[in-house]
C-alpha cells in the first residue's frame, strides 16, 4: 500500500501549491522529490511500485483521448496552427540541438532529442490556464489549442523515431479505422450520459486504443490519440472529454508522481533547470515573431505567444522514451517553466496594455485573420454568435429588418460570408473591441454565445459604453439567465423552456385551430 500513502501526501503538497495559486502538477513533483529525499531515513525503496508506473502509462493514455477528443480539424486547417506549430518545433530544434551537443557533451540525436523535447508546451497546464480565464474559444485561445494539438502529433513522431520498434503487418488495419466511426457513434449514443459513457471512454482509450495498438507494435499513445480524434466531430465528444477529465487528472498524478520519485535533482539538474526557465522569454518571443508572420493582430500573436511560453509534460514522455537520464533535469524544468507561466498569465492582458505601443508596430500592413470590425454601420439589430440559435434569429430577421452578426470562429465566419451573410469576426471578450466599436444605428442585441460568461461579459461592455437599446439572451440554466440580467440585459429567454413553449403552440394549433391564447 505504499503508493496509497504516497498519493496521499501527493494530494497534500498539490493541495498546498495550489493555494499559493500555482498548478498542481508543481506540488505532485515536489512531493516525489520530497518523497525520494526521505526514503533512504525511512527504509524505502526510491523508485516507484508497479501500481504507479501501470497508474502513470494510464494517465498518459487518457491524456492523449482527451486531446484527440477536441482535435477540430477545421482549426487545425489554418496556417498559423499549421506553420506556427510546426516552424516553432523545428527552429527550436536547430538553434538548441547544437548548444547541447557542445555544452553538454551530448550524441548528435541524443542533443537533437533534449532540444525537441524542450520545444514543446504544455497542454495540461495552458488548457487550465485558458479556461480558468474563459478564452478557451477566443481567438488566441483556439490557436494555441491547436498548436498544442500540432506538437502532441509531432511528440508522438518523435516518440515512434525514439523507441525503434517495428509494427507488425497487422497494422496495416488502423488504416481502415475511419470505417468503424459510424459504429463508435452509435455506441456513444448508446451509452447515455452516466457511468456507461465512462467506461466507454474507458474502453477506447486504455484497452482497444492503447493495447490494441501495442499488440501490432504501434505507440500505445497514438492508439488513445486516434480512438479520440475519430469521436472528436460527434456532438457529445465534449461531454465525454468533461466526464474523463477527474479520472486523467487523477492518473496523472501518477506520472509527475513517478517522476519525482525517480530520483532526487542534484546541483547540475538545478543549473540546467534555471538555464532554461531564463530563456523561456526567447520562447515566447519566437512565437510571436511566427504568428505576426502569419498575419496574427500583434495582440493575438502575444497572447497565443505568453500562454504557450512553458515546458510540457509531452517533453517528460518523450524523455522515458528517448532520454531516460535527463528526464530528472526536465521535471525540473517544466516545473519551474510552471511557477513561472502560470502567475505570468494571470496578467497577461494587462501586459499587453503596457507593450502595446511597441508591439503594434510590428504588425504586417495587412487584413488579418482575427481583423475585427471598427463599425456596424447602417443595421437596425446585432446578433453575437451564429451558431444555430443565431443562425435561425438572423434567418427570421434577414428579410425584415437590417441585421448584421459576429461570431469568434474563423471558419464560422467565412461559411456564413459565403452564404450571403453580412457577418464579422470579434471575439466578445476582447476589451480593445469593444473600446473601439461605433455601434451605429444599432436598436436590439440577440446575443446567442454559447458560453454565459461572453454573455455576460457583453452584456456589460454594451452598457458601459453607453447602449441604451433592447439587449436579448438566450441560456440554458435559470442561475445563468438571472446573472445575464444581473450584467444589464431586458431579456433572458431559457431555450428548452421556449422550445416547449413551442411545441406546445404548435400542438394547440393544430388540436384547437379556431381557438385563441388567452392573454
Amino acid at each position: 500500500m505504499l503508493e496509497a500513502v504516497w498519493i496521499g501526501f501527493a494530494f497534500s503538497v498539490g493541495l498546498l501549491v495550489r493555494l499559493l495559486g500555482l498548478p498542481p502538477l508543481v506540488g505532485y513533483l515536489a512531493a516525489g522529490f520530497l518523497i525520494a529525499s526521505q526514503a533512504s531515513e525511512l527504509g524505502l525503496p526510491a523508485e516507484s511500485g508497479e501500481i504507479l508506473q501501470y497508474v502513470s502509462h494510464l494517465g498518459v493514455l487518457l491524456l492523449l483521448f482527451t486531446v484527440g477528443l477536441k482535435l477540430n480539424v477545421r482549426n487545425l486547417v489554418k496556417q498559423e496552427v499549421i506553420g506556427g506549430g510546426i516552424l516553432h518545433f523545428v527552429l527550436s530544434g536547430a538553434l538548441l540541438a547544437p548548444a547541447f551537443y557542445l555544452l553538454l557533451d551530448l550524441s548528435p540525436v541524443d542533443a537533437l532529442m533534449l532540444a525537441l523535447a524542450l520545444s514543446f508546451s504544455s497542454t495540461v497546464l495552458v488548457a487550465k490556464v485558458l479556461e480558468g480565464k474563459r478564452e478557451l474559444r477566443a481567438f488566441h485561445g483556439r490557436v494555441a489549442i491547436g498548436i498544442l494539438v500540432v506538437q502532441d502529433l509531432l511528440a508522438l513522431l518523435v516518440m515512434g523515431f525514439a523507441s525503434g520498434s517495428t509494427p507488425s503487418a497487422w497494422a496495416l488495419l488502423i488504416f481502415g479505422l475511419p470505417l468503424v466511426r459510424p459504429l463508435l457513434f452509435r455506441l456513444l449514443d448508446a451509452s447515455g450520459s452516466d457511468d456507461l459513457q465512462v467506461l466507454f471512454g474507458l474502453l477506447l482509450a486504455l484497452v482497444i486504443g492503447g493495447y490494441g495498438f501495442e499488440l501490432v507494435g504501434v505507440s500505445s499513445e497514438l492508439g488513445a490519440l486516434i480512438f479520440g480524434a475519430l469521436l472528436a466531430s460527434h456532438k457529445r465528444a465534449g461531454e465525454l472529454s468533461k466526464a474523463l477529465w477527474g479520472i486523467k487528472e487523477f492518473f496523472l498524478v501518477g506520472f509527475f508522481l513517478q517522476i519525482g520519485v525517480g530520483g532526487l535533482p542534484d546541483a547540475n539538474a538545478w543549473i540546467f533547470a534555471l538555464i532554461m526557465t531564463a530563456l523561456l522569454p526567447l520562447k515566447a518571443l519566437l512565437f510571436f515573431v511566427l504568428l505576426v508572420a502569419f498575419k496574427l493582430r500583434a495582440r493575438s500573436a502575444f497572447l497565443s505567444g505568453l500562454s504557450l511560453t512553458n515546458y510540457s509534460e509531452f517533453g517528460l514522455i518523450v524523455a522515458s522514451v528517448a532520454l531516460p537520464e535527463w528526464i530528472v533535469p526536465l521535471a525540473l524544468t517544466v516545473a519551474l517553466s510552471f511557477v513561472v507561466s502560470a502567475p505570468l498569465n494571470r496578467f497577461a492582458h494587462p501586459l499587453y496594455e503596457r507593450l502595446a505601443r511597441q508591439l503594434l508596430p510590428l504588425e504586417r500592413d495587412i487584413r488579418h485573420p482575427d481583423e475585427q470590425p471598427l463599425t456596424l454601420g447602417n443595421v437596425d439589430v446585432l446578433i453575437m454568435g451564429m451558431g444555430r440559435t443565431g443562425t435561425a434569429a438572423y434567418g427570421y430577421l434577414c428579410d425584415k429588418c437590417k441585421v448584421v452578426a459576429l461570431d469568434s470562429d474563423p471558419a464560422r465566419v467565412q461559411h456564413h460570408q459565403n452564404l450571403g451573410h453580412k457577418i464579422f469576426f470579434a471575439d466578445a471578450e476582447d476589451p480593445m473591441f469593444w473600446s473601439r466599436l461605433d455601434y451605429g444605428c444599432v436598436r436590439a442585441v440577440i446575443l446567442s454565445l454559447n458560453e454565459a460568461e461572453a454573455k455576460q461579459i457583453a452584456t456589460r461592455k454594451l452598457r458601459k459604453s453607453g447602449f441604451k437599446g433592447l439587449i436579448v439572451s438566450h441560456s440554458m440554466h435559470e442561475d445563468e439567465a438571472r446573472q445575464i440580467m444581473e450584467a444589464g440585459a431586458d431579456q433572458t429567454y431559457l431555450t428548452m423552456s421556449e422550445a416547449g413553449f413551442g411545441l406546445a403552440e404548435h400542438v394547440r394549433q393544430n388540436i384547437m385551430p379556431n381557438s385563441s391564447v388567452a392573454p
